[in-house]
């Protein structure tokens, strides 16, 4: 397997302090029980993590402090990547809905890290899988103002929906088509029975009719609660035949997908999906497309 230079879009660290979305009766448990997650996880054990890997930059993603606190976590994070050069770009938190949201998301711009906005927005009719309070939070008018200063700014924003949002969501980036949006996990594939299979297909064949949707190749165990190849690789595969290899790029979802296996694993996994593409494009998908979404 060619080394080639991979940036890691998708990743969290977390104190403890700030795991409150890990516990609580109201807490979706899309990944199962969190009990070994439910600890400090540093930017070393990260690095650590990473080793062996050709991992040379990463993309740190919001893990939902409390509310009030996305500032504070977006400022932690920043204090980090000064500390020790690591993460290399901070997808932050903002409830776009929020009357004051200009104002956060003008002290979240003058931050060094800040790239991109996410807003979890996935609903779905089993309460375990679901995030937000429903599933057409992005046709409000309130909420679309929001996203109106996310791209005024120039941030990306990282669209979380489940497949029987697509349809909300292709028409929202028709609407916006200076926004630069960045679908999550590969558009969360939960239901792979020959029917969900097909309509997974058909809404992300319409999302890749939309030029300015890209997708993070992400999260591809949280369903399985494993990483298989024989798993991840249709998924893979189907999505970067449809969205192309210069819009795809790798993400690990850890410390979730430490729930239940290690980086070096999920990395070797993820590149025998990929191993039968040209090496131009395992290296959009590996650094280039993260790259230029996120100005690294």
């Amino acid at each position: 397997m060619k080394a080639i230079p991979t940036i890691d879009g998708h990743h969290h660290i977390w104190r403890l302090k700030d795991l409150t979305w890990l516990s609580g009766p109201q807490v979706p448990r899309i990944f199962g029980p969190y009990e070994p997650i439910c600890r400090d996880y540093t930017i070393e054990e990260y690095r650590s993590d990473i080793a062996d890997c050709d991992v040379v930059q990463s993309i740190y993603v919001q893990t939902n402090w409390p509310a009030g606190q996305s500032l504070d976590e977006a400022r932690w994070v920043q204090s980090v990547a000064d500390a020790t050069g690591w993460p290399h770009a901070n997808v932050a938190h903002a409830d776009l809905a929020d009357p004051a949201v200009g104002d956060l998301l003008g002290e979240l711009s003058r931050l060094p890290l800040t790239r991109g906005i996410r807003q979890q927005l996935h609903w779905h009719s089993n309460p375990q899988y679901s995030f937000a309070p429903r599933p057409d939070v992005m046709n409000d008018a309130d909420w679309q103002r929001g996203l109106k200063l996310v791209t005024k700014l120039g941030l990306v924003f990282e669209l979380q929906v489940f497949t029987s949002q697509m349809a909300d969501s292709v028409r929202l980036a028709r609407a916006f088509p200076d926004t630069t949006f960045v679908l999550e996990h590969a558009g969360m594939l939960e239901d792979t029975s020959p029917a969900g299979w097909q309509a997974w297909r058909d809404g992300m064949a319409a999302l890749a009719d939309c030029p300015n949707v890209n997708v993070k190749l992400s999260g591809l165990g949280t369903f399985e609660h494993a990483y298989r190849f024989e798993s991840v690789a249709p998924i893979v595969k189907q999505t970067v035949k449809m969205f192309g290899a210069n819009r795809c790029l790798y993400g690990s979802n850890f410390p979730i997908e430490k729930l239940w296996t290690d980086y070096q694993s999920l990395y070797q996994n993820f590149r025998r999906a990929i191993e039968d593409m040209t090496e131009a494009e395992q290296a959009d998908i590996l650094f280039n497309t993260a790259a230029r979404l996120y100005r690294l």
